[in-house]
């Protein structure tokens, strides 16, 4: 039986999808993770925001077009979040964040299951990717005001340490780049009386490059950064997720930090690694933002010097707290977007040409105009004329180019 699985969103989603797909292949099915022919299509939904569930619902129109007598099953946060919406449409099964797994058993109906108090552990799969993530946590706890991720996702929930290096193990000596991913990692081990620091000193051993995922600022001291040093190939890459660079609209986003206390953990990653990559997340047009207010959050990101910035104007969220306020309006969220876009491009160009003259390290992925490409340790693109997927290929950054930089 030919069964493929469409993961939308997250990383996160990406591994559910692999460890799905390993428990099917296991029962004999075809697995693939291309839009193609088959017989059962899993949708693996996504909900963040109000265009992510859009494309969730538009997803099971787009199998029916590959295969109108295909058994459809729909899980994730936007089934989680709107079961009916996918229901009404015929589709053989509805499921949300909770109990995956059951997709394996080919069930009928709808069934939003409660989302556990600990963290569901149902195996991991095969690298499907020349980079493997693996999911430490799950659920989140921050509550922020434009989010409804920790109502879709429920609260935050550790895999056993155990069982993350049963897997790292598996992996590092052939897989060459690890990602730790979560919906929250740095509340990794809260739940359990652990922590991320600790996980991370006992994966000393890894052969392959080790990766972070999206981190809060909390999680940045000097313990962590020690923590960072003891692994044999650490990328020197931080996703600090930002939202705004003014503290009245972080504390309207009910983030908790100010801006000030965001640039002292960019100070202090620097002093372990003056040439980290910083990257981050920026909300445009936020209610209640004012242009000052933005104006604010352009000048800081340009003062950090973000190596690249992903930014997206506000996406309202009916059952969270942002959506009762003053709403800015559309035209004007997709003008600050655009402004931030151009900031983001003018930064990623400053950062990445720092590393012009200098050895990079870099893992070749895919085959864009005749090149290889792939990312350095630090995650800027780099273009290579010789290589081959899989391959991490040592060089000189020449320059800028594209994107990224000419390694040769």
């Amino acid at each position: 039986m030919k069964t493929v699985i469409f993961n939308l969103g997250c990383k996160v989603n990406q591994y559910d999808g692999d460890a799905l797909a390993e428990l099917l292949t296991k029962k004999g099915h075809e697995v693939s993770l291309k839009l193609e022919y088959a017989d059962v299509y899993v949708i693996n939904t996504c909900a963040v925001t109000a265009e992510a569930e859009r494309k969730s619902r538009q997803a099971v129109s787009r199998v029916r077009k590959l295969n109108p007598n295909a058994d459809i099953y729909v899980i994730g946060c936007a089934a989680q979040h709107g079961a009916r919406a996918f229901s009404d449409k015929g589709v053989k099964y509805v499921g949300g964040t909770a109990a995956k797994a059951r997709v394996a058993d080919l069930p009928e109906g709808v069934h939003v299951c409660d989302i556990p108090a600990v963290y569901e552990d149902y195996g991991f799969g095969k690298p499907m990717r020349t980079r493997s993530y693996v999911k430490i946590q799950d659920g989140c706890d921050n509550y922020c005001s434009y989010c409804l991720v920790p109502y879709l996702r429920g609260p935050s929930r550790s895999r056993s340490p155990e069982s993350v290096k049963r897997e790292i193990s598996a992996l590092s000596d052939t897989c060459k780049e690890i990602v730790l991913t979560g919906i929250n990692l740095s509340a990794y081990g809260k739940d359990t009386g652990s922590s991320l620091t600790e996980l991370l000193t006992e994966l000393s051993d890894c052969n392959a490059r080790i990766r972070l995922g999206s981190l809060e600022v909390s999680v940045i001291d000097k313990d962590f950064l020690k923590a960072t040093l003891k692994l044999k190939k650490f990328c020197p890459h931080f996703h600090l997720s930002l939202q705004s660079g003014d503290n009245r609209v972080l504390a309207a986003m009910n983030r908790h930090y100010t801006a000030e206390e965001y640039r002292e953990r960019t100070e202090l990653i620097r002093k372990f690694y003056p040439d980290a990559a910083i990257t981050t997340d920026i909300i445009a047009g936020f209610p209640t933002e004012t242009r000052e207010e933005h104006f604010n959050t352009l000048k800081f990101a340009r003062e950090i010097g973000f190596a690249d910035i992903h930014a997206f104007a506000y996406s309202l969220r009916e059952g969270t707290a942002a959506a009762k306020l003053e709403q800015v309006d559309d035209a004007e969220k997709e003008c600050r977007a655009v402004e931030l876009s151009e900031l983001k491009k003018e930064l990623r160009k400053s950062y990445a040409g720092k590393f012009t003259g200098k050895t990079a390290e870099v893992l070749l992925e895919d085959v864009e105009k005749g090149y290889m490409t792939g990312y350095t340790r630090n995650y800027v693109k780099a273009y290579c004329r010789t290589g081959k997927s899989g391959e991490i290929k040592t060089g000189v950054c020449v320059g800028l180019f594209g994107d990224g930089l000419l390694i040769e």
